[in-house]
């Protein structure tokens, strides 16, 4: 059977380019714009004083930026997953415990999409925020989560989204990283050893309810504090510990 592929409209997607690379440059002329999307300069100006007019970018002087109506659609996004609302006051009590960084994740179009973060007394500075998206097979959480989709699930993700190296430790091996799926689902949980940031350890445990996987949560922290039995043994118990009351709220709530 022949399957066609899906109808897009391209203006539409030279809205949505033009946004990331927005965000990407930290705002910009019109000129730097169609440069760096190799788009012509009038395109790139109709379509900003489109977006402007909508309230989408904002101008100051001859620069564009990323408006504020966007933060109204993803707390509204946000917000539509209810894991989002019962999660963090558990994600709250794993940081100040282990006082490390403690976060929820969720996946959305095969990518692992950060909800919700809490710094404990000595989390060091990392690159994450609300809204960050990350390749699966990079993260201990993305890696919980994997290891609970269906099979056909995580083959057209990894067919997608493939399975790029971010540091040296980065699994990049298919059946690699299926063995280590099938390890997951036997203990309970996941680690990431320097696969996304060198230096940063995490581990992670799956929010899983009536057989859907709803998202992960974890604790990251330096190798030179996460490791040995903290790493092997205690951390992995608080985090599951942590994901299984979250999904006792989830089904109850």
């Amino acid at each position: 059977m022949e399957t066609r592929k899906p109808v897009t409209v391209g203006a539409t997607e030279t809205s949505l380019r033009i946004i990331d690379a927005l965000r990407t440059l930290d705002g910009a002329g019109v000129t730097d714009l169609a440069e760096h999307l190799e788009l012509p300069k009038s395109t790139v100006h109709n379509h900003l004083q489109t977006l402007r007019r909508n309230e989408y970018v904002t101008k100051q002087d001859s620069q564009y930026a990323v408006g504020l109506r966007f933060l109204q659609l993803g707390e509204y996004a946000r917000d539509r997953r209810q894991i989002a609302t019962i999660a963090p006051p558990e994600i709250d009590k794993l940081a100040e415990e282990t006082r490390e960084m403690a976060n929820l994740l969720v996946e959305e179009h095969g990518r692992g999409v950060f909800l919700y973060r809490a710094k404990g007394a000595d989390a060091v500075h990392m690159d994450t925020h609300a809204g960050k998206r990350v390749h699966l097979h990079t993260t201990g959480f993305g890696k919980a989560i994997l290891a609970h989709l269906p099979e056909e699930r995580v083959d057209r993700i990894l067919d997608r989204h493939g399975l790029p190296a971010v540091t040296p430790s980065t699994i990049t091996d298919r059946e690699r990283l299926l063995a280590e799926l099938e390890t997951v689902r036997e203990r309970g949980y996941a680690y990431d050893d320097e696969e996304r940031l060198e230096g940063l350890r995490c581990v992670a445990a799956p929010i899983v309810v009536d057989g859907d996987v709803l998202g992960a949560v974890s604790v990251s922290g330096p190798r030179s504090r996460i490791r040995d039995e903290y790493y092997r043994e205690e951390l992995p118990s608080l985090v599951m510990s942590t994901a299984n009351v979250i999904e006792i709220n989830s089904t109850y709530a």
